[in-house]
């Protein structure tokens, strides 16, 4: 007996062996530190941080700036730099666990590493695979320079790595999201997963969406002459997609203040001497869902094509997915590409889907090309490649001129076809022919009446009436998204209005925190109100009544108004998937929490809602979906809501000429993204809930006056 123990006991401890070197998580290659200090010394970065620890960041060529830059954003936020490395890698799920999985594997099914290896020689020129590789070396040398600062594997950086973090993110601004949705719509697993892809892609709050104001006036419709233009993102205030400051200036003539995200080495939107942009989020139709017609509904191989059969290209995918401690979970797929895109095999059927921006990697290229435009025209050119695939964008210079362009890469598809359905896979006709031009998408350019605006409303507002592109010169396969918000609303009811615009108006309107008679909040109050007699509320409908529809910090009327708003139609207030929201219901329900809560049932605005960070929590006007937008979170129980987006990183650009611009910015909270010991962790809040401004030093000795650190990593300081 004693002997069948021992051997029962040896194979036992065999097995485990065996299972934990399965599991175990393989030893990433080493990081040659010493490489990429070596590296650092082709790179002359120097970089000055202002008053408010903002980097400017100077070298004679642009190589020397993007190091820099690396090197500068790595020390505010590097945790979420390494987060967006191995994201793009499609590696994140070895780190985070099973809530990164599918990132992993989109990251793979959609073929983007297989992509950029084979293109990005080719389609990349010099200049852009400097750019990204300088980026790269800059990363190296900040995980070179002390012991592990960074984590394991994380290093070494290439510029493939910086253009995957680009090819792989733009699409889930358009959506892509929502249709794989869609896709796997009544596989309950399969589907909740794919909810989660904005929420692990951009790290977006659940719930919430991106979205962004944009203004520019031209001189005719200034007090002074001046043109003016206004970068206003609404983003999340933590995360991949939360906006980071820096100013670029380099010997060869690139030359910009604005925002950026993590892991980005270029600025993606803000303004130089000669000219700047804003984006703002659209939704174009970008992506369509064909149904195959397989072999085999569980196990395809082979797929019905223009009459006769097609075989299904296949690959293996490995990921692994963390467990706990050393130990990850190999895990392999297929993923599967048709003529028409990838694949996706659900219980629901076989879809193939096209996608805008599939295979493209010059994303990175066409950002770079718009960072060193020295003019309108140059802009242009570089726009019109359409590799940033959706945004709508707002543009403005010293010279006078102002356009809007709904930016969108379409696909040039079949006429009369109900795009809206997943269409037969089978049918050569149906296939997408390529992309559509800049020329072909709705846009103003140098409108008479002086003014572009957008407030991720339809394009068909974007100007005066007579300015506007008319809606039936874009067919409905376009896929325009035609719904207004209250912001579209108010932004015609201010710029739109006022014939002769002064600087200081300028600003106030942006700053503007009201619900339009149109909008589906002062809509739902209405109903509301003619519901008066079966609420049994009188003293809310008082409440409701009296509101004059603004959110300021002491507003007793505004948090019932807008949380019940909020419980009935989302957090953005603009959920078009609930077709008879009840507002009496939502109403009951957030009396009940502001009583429970606060003992009453008018608590002030600035009670309710709070921009915290650090030790500090201000009060802070505006809330969803006004131009002023704030979007709170939260449990009332658990103390006041916290304001997680919206309004953060702001640049506003007055040109009085060509080549003199004032220009001022503002931050949600500060340049140091993590780190709660830095004086600038939160140094901006107090003025960003004031609705103030800063003024970064633009000249080299007015920066110099104020610097709080002037370094050139790689060299000797």
């Amino acid at each position: 007996m004693g002997g069948w123990i021992r051997w029962g006991g040896a194979v036992f401890f065999a097995v485990l062996v065996a299972v934990f070197a399965y599991l175990k998580t393989p030893v990433p290659p080493a990081f040659d530190k010493k490489a990429a200090i070596d590296a650092a010394a082709a790179f002359d970065a120097r970089i000055i941080r202002d008053g408010y620890g903002v980097p400017h960041i100077y070298g004679d060529r642009d190589a020397d700036v993007a190091f820099g830059l690396a090197y500068a954003h790595a020390e505010d936020d590097w945790a979420t730099i390494e987060d967006v490395l191995f994201f793009s890698r499609g590696t994140l799920a070895q780190r985070k666990g099973k809530s990164a999985a599918i990132p992993d594997y989109l990251i793979a099914a959609l073929g983007i590493k297989q992509a950029i290896d084979e293109k990005y020689e080719t389609d990349l020129s010099p200049e852009a695979r400097a750019i990204a590789e300088a980026y790269a070396a800059g990363i190296n040398f900040y995980c070179a320079e002390e012991k592990r600062r960074c984590a394991r594997g994380a290093a070494p950086v290439t510029g493939k790595d910086i253009v995957a973090g680009f090819t792989s993110r733009t699409p889930f601004f358009y959506g892509l999201d929502q249709q794989l949705t869609e896709i796997f719509d009544g596989n309950v697993e399969l589907a909740e997963t794919a909810k989660q892809t904005r929420e692990a892609f951009l790290r977006v709050p659940r719930g919430y969406e991106t979205g962004s104001n944009a203004m520019a006036v031209a001189p005719s419709r200034s007090a002074d002459g001046h043109t003016r233009l206004m970068v206003n993102s609404h983003q999340p205030f933590e995360g991949p997609v939360a906006w980071y400051e820096a100013r670029v200036k380099s010997g060869e003539g690139w030359d910009m203040i604005g925002g950026l995200f993590p892991g980005a080495p270029l600025i993606l939107h803000g303004a130089g001497p000669d000219l700047g942009w804003a984006f703002t989020v659209n939704k174009p139709d970008l992506v369509d869902v064909y149904a195959l017609e397989v072999d085999n509904a569980k196990n395809p191989k082979r797929y019905k094509f223009d009459g006769g059969w097609r075989d299904l290209e296949i690959r293996k995918v490995k990921f692994r997915v963390k467990l706990f401690g050393p130990l990850s979970l190999p895990v392999t797929r297929k993923a599967i590409k048709s003529v028409h895109g990838p694949v996706f095999v659900t219980d629901n059927g076989v879809f193939a889907v096209s996608y805008a921006g599939e295979g493209d990697i010059r994303t990175l290229e066409q950002w770079y090309r718009m960072n060193r435009a020295s003019d309108y025209t140059e802009w242009r050119d570089a726009l019109s490649m359409l590799a940033i695939p959706s945004f709508n964008v707002v543009y403005a210079d010293g010279d006078g001129i102002i356009a809007y362009y709904y930016n969108a890469a379409l696909p040039v598809r079949a006429a009369d076809i109900d795009w809206s359905q997943a269409q037969p896979g089978s049918d050569p006709a149906l296939l997408w022919r390529g992309t559509r031009t800049l020329n072909e998408v709705p846009q103003v350019v140098m409108p008479r009446s002086g003014y572009v605006v957008n407030a991720n409303h339809p394009p068909f507002a974007a100007s005066a009436r007579e300015d506007n592109p008319k809606i039936e010169d874009f067919p409905p396969h376009y896929g325009i998204d035609g719904r207004t918000t209250n912001r579209g609303l108010r932004i015609q009811a201010l710029y739109g209005t006022d014939k002769s615009i002064t600087a200081e108006e300028f600003v106030r309107y942006k700053f503007d925190n009201r619900y339009a008679e149109g909008s589906r909040l002062i809509a739902m109050i209405n109903e509301i109100l003619e519901r008066a007699d079966e609420t049994g509320f009188a003293d809310e409908i008082a409440l409701l009544r009296g509101w004059d529809g603004a959110v300021t910090p002491d507003s007793r009327a505004a948090p019932l108004a807008v949380l019940t708003a909020q419980k009935a139609r989302g957090d953005l207030l603009n959920d078009v998937n609930i077709k008879e929201p009840d507002y009496v219901e939502a109403l009951r329900k957030t009396s009940a929490e502001l009583r429970a809560a606060y003992g009453r049932v008018d608590p002030t605005w600035g009670e309710v809602v709070r921009l915290s960070r650090g030790d500090q929590s201000l009060v802070v006007a505006g809330g969803p979906d006004t131009l002023r937008a704030i979007y709170p979170q939260g449990d009332l129980s658990e103390g006041p809501l916290k304001a997680v987006a919206g309004d953060s990183y702001i640049l506003y650009a007055d040109w009085s000429g060509p080549g003199n611009v004032d220009i001022r910015t503002i931050h949600q909270f500060g340049t140091a993204t993590l780190d709660q010991t830095s004086p600038h962790y939160a140094d901006q809040a107090p003025i960003f809930a004031e609705e103030r401004w800063k003024t970064p030093p633009m000249a080299l000795e007015d920066l110099l006056t104020e610097a709080t650190a002037d370094y050139r990593p790689g060299q000797t300081r």
